[in-house]
């Protein structure tokens, strides 16, 4: 009884994202979208998320079977508009009602109002318990097609790492740019700034900041084809370049390129510098 209170003072419709009069198909897809997210087997170490995947469940059950969302809609309708008029009570009145209600349920006198809500919240009692009882199908289907995304998820980040070892080794650069040891800001490049660059390569596996060096990262990238791509575009920030360089698995006879533009050795002409630093720019307001 007290879960079945709890469940009817929930709104479901906005845990699951959807309007009120949304179909099965939406109902599923948001339940699809914000359960991934929450799901146990993502996020071992946090007990607030299997609760929010587990009121999830229970909002999905209601609402894909026809029954039970049809008494859950009635009892939330005579809710609201319990709400609404208590709401436009008077301080006065609405302090009289409520200590009339409050003997009222004491002496367990029932009133119209109160026998209508019981009897609707009964109906919802019922419902839950029948779907217990039969267990609800369209649960077990998304909760399947949720496990089915979290596998092929692991098997892509496994078969990244596979083609990685038959190249003996994952790709590694190394990151430097000018900062100053007492730089609070880092020369402007955070660790999330950082990750921001570089994701537009492909996926990072590792970073690690010099706790000694200021302004030097070692990175670890997925495959070879992004690591090459960002030795060969990435500059950084306009008014604090990037240099990107390999630290270890470059594939044989290929050469570390110098940045965009600048041969090794060489020194920035003028219109050199201003296509850096224009480079830079866009890359910085994309």
């Amino acid at each position: 009884m007290a879960v079945i209170k709890v469940l009817v003072q929930m709104e479901l419709y906005v845990l699951q994202g959807v309007e009120e009069k949304a179909t099965d198909k939406e109902v599923k897809k948001g339940y699809r979208q914000k359960a991934h997210s929450c799901h146990p087997d993502k996020n071992l170490d946090n007990p607030r998320a299997a609760e929010l995947f587990h009121k999830l469940s229970q909002a999905l059950e209601v609402l894909t079977d026809d029954a039970a969302r049809a008494a859950y809609d009635k009892e939330r309708k005579a809710r609201k508009q319990a709400a609404e008029r208590t709401q436009r009570l008077d301080e006065n009145r609405k302090k009289l009602k409520l200590d009339l209600e409050a003997r009222e349920w004491e002496a367990q006198a029932q009133g119209t109002e109160e026998e209508e809500e019981s009897m609707n919240t009964t109906t919802l009692e019922q419902e839950m318990a029948r779907l217990r009882e039969e267990g609800s199908s369209q649960l077990e289907e998304q909760q399947w097609l949720i496990q089915e995304q979290i596998r092929q998820d692991r098997e892509q980040r496994l078969r990244g790492r596979t083609e990685n070892r038959k190249g003996k080794r994952t790709p590694k650069l190394k990151l430097k740019w000018t900062c100053k040891k007492e730089d609070e800001s880092q020369g402007g490049y955070s660790r999330d700034v950082l990750l921001r660059v570089l994701h537009k390569y492909g996926e990072v596996l590792n970073l690690v900041v010099s706790g000694r060096k200021p302004g030097n990262v070692i990175v670890e990238i997925a495959t070879v084809r992004a690591a090459e791509l960002a030795i060969r575009n990435e500059v950084g920030l306009a008014d604090n370049p990037l240099k990107v360089s390999w630290l270890e698995g470059q594939p044989q006879g290929t050469v570390d390129p110098s940045p965009p533009g600048l041969s090794k050795g060489s020194v920035l002409s003028e219109r050199e510098y201003k296509s850096l630093v224009m480079m830079g720019m866009r890359q910085a307001t994309e």
